[in-house]
This record gives structure tokens, sequence and C-alpha cells, in this order.
């Protein structure tokens, strides 16, 4: 298999992508977690509880644990916008030279790269779903707000069934047929 060498608009493209979906994954983390509105609403009833302070119903500690919450949240939103201007110049940089996207319909390709193409074309069209959807979301028209909701948190699924592929296939490659691949998109030089 060929050696490849990755250039410098490749790596830090491709490492502004990953760190973003990684901060856009904490966030969610956080607000599926931590920060989630029920679990945040149950401390402030016990700290009011317990300190003697009048009770607030359920509904409006969620309220106050939504507003509590959104600060976070709000990250997801700035990164959402990060990634879809990485996810554009990402489809604008074929058109300079750098990143050519590899076709999985390709004559001669053997099976293990054709299922590689297809896993990045599938990544990237539902990247481009998460990044409308969000959109859409933010400065859609409200009466699709909720139907494009129930898409977007879909993403959630399609990323980490993405990031294990990924993160199989590299450790894969490395260990057999392409020792080097790891420090080649850290630092672009061939292993020799």
């Amino acid at each position: 298999m060929e050696t490849r060498n990755y250039s410098k608009v490749y790596r830090i493209l491709h490492w502004l992508i990953a760190f973003t979906f990684l901060l856009l994954l904490l966030t969610i983390f956080l607000r599926k977690t931590w920060m989630e509105k029920n679990h945040v609403a149950g401390i402030i009833q016990a700290f009011l509880a317990d300190n003697g302070y009048a009770a607030l119903s359920e509904d409006d500690a969620i309220v106050l644990a939504k507003k509590i919450r959104k600060p976070m949240w709000n990250w997801h939103i700035y990164f959402g916008y990060v990634l879809t201007g990485l996810y554009c110049i990402r489809l604008a940089v074929p058109f300079f030279g750098e990143m050519k996207f590899a076709s999985p319909f390709k004559a001669g390709l053997d099976m293990k790269t054709k299922f590689q193409y297809w896993v990045y074309l599938v990544f990237y069209l539902c990247t481009a779903i998460s990044l409308v959807t969000g959109l859409f979301i933010e400065f859609g028209p409200k009466n699709l707000k909720d139907p494009m909701e129930e898409i977007h948190v879909l993403s959630l699924y399609y990323l980490l069934g993405f990031m294990v592929l990924h993160f199989g296939g590299v450790l894969l490659a490395e260990c057999t047929t392409q020792k080097g691949l790891i420090s080649r998109v850290i630092s672009g030089n061939k292993k020799e």
C-alpha cells in the first residue's frame, strides 16, 4: 500500500474538525449528565429545602435549571457555527487541489478501500444533515423547530459510530499495513 503524506492544510483542517466535534460531544455529554435539567432542578430543590428557603415547584425548578445550563449550551451552538465554517472550507479545498474526495465507485478498489470511502461519504452526508438541522433550529421557521430537533438529536448516533470506526480503522492500519500513519497525520512526515 502506498504511504501517504498529509499536507499542512489537510492536517490543520482534520484536527480543527476533530477537536470541534469533541467539544460538541462534551456539551452534549454535560447536557445529558451533570447538567441535565431534572438533575439540576433536583439539586436546586434539595438546596432550598435543606436551607429553609421557600420551595419551588418542580416546573419552576426546571425553568431555573434551564437558565443555569443555558450559557454552557450556548457553547454547543458556537461550536456548531465553527463546524459549519470548517465544513464549508472542507468542501471548498478540493477546488484548490487539496483534500480531494475519494469515490467508492472508482473501478479497481478493494473491498476495504471501498468500505473506507463509503464510511467517509456517509459521514460527510450525515454531518451536512446535522449542520443544516442545527441551523434550522436556530434560524428556521418555528414550526420546523421540533422536527429539526428530532433529526438533529439523532446526530449523536452517527457521530459515535463514525468515531468508533475511525479510531478502530486508524489503530488497525497503524498496527498493520500503514505504520506511522498517526505520526504522519500529526507531523506530515513520512516515517522511514
